[in-house]
């Protein structure tokens, strides 16, 4: 089992422990690219768009950057896993 189907399967069972990098990677391999910030204010927010143009809006975790679990089954419905 490859490091993207691991990351899938830990998605899956909603875990307590899913960080935002792993998110990131998840995304990415979904075709999803993280827009860049704009003006000074951006603050945490993070937006991801596919190439048909399907935009994800989400809140960077901090200080701690573990995902919190409602994003998590908002992330799962999203991509239909």
């Amino acid at each position: 089992m490859g490091k993207i189907e691991k990351l899938i399967k830990k998605l899956k069972s909603n875990p307590k422990d899913f960080t935002w990098n792993e998110l990131k990677k998840l995304l990415t391999y979904y075709g999803y690219e993280e827009l860049k910030k704009k003006g000074k204010t951006g603050g945490s927010r993070r937006r991801f768009v596919n190439d048909k143009k399907v935009l994800i809006n989400l809140h960077e975790p901090h200080p701690q950057k573990i995902i919190k679990p409602y994003l998590i089954k908002i992330i799962i419905k999203h991509l239909n896993l």
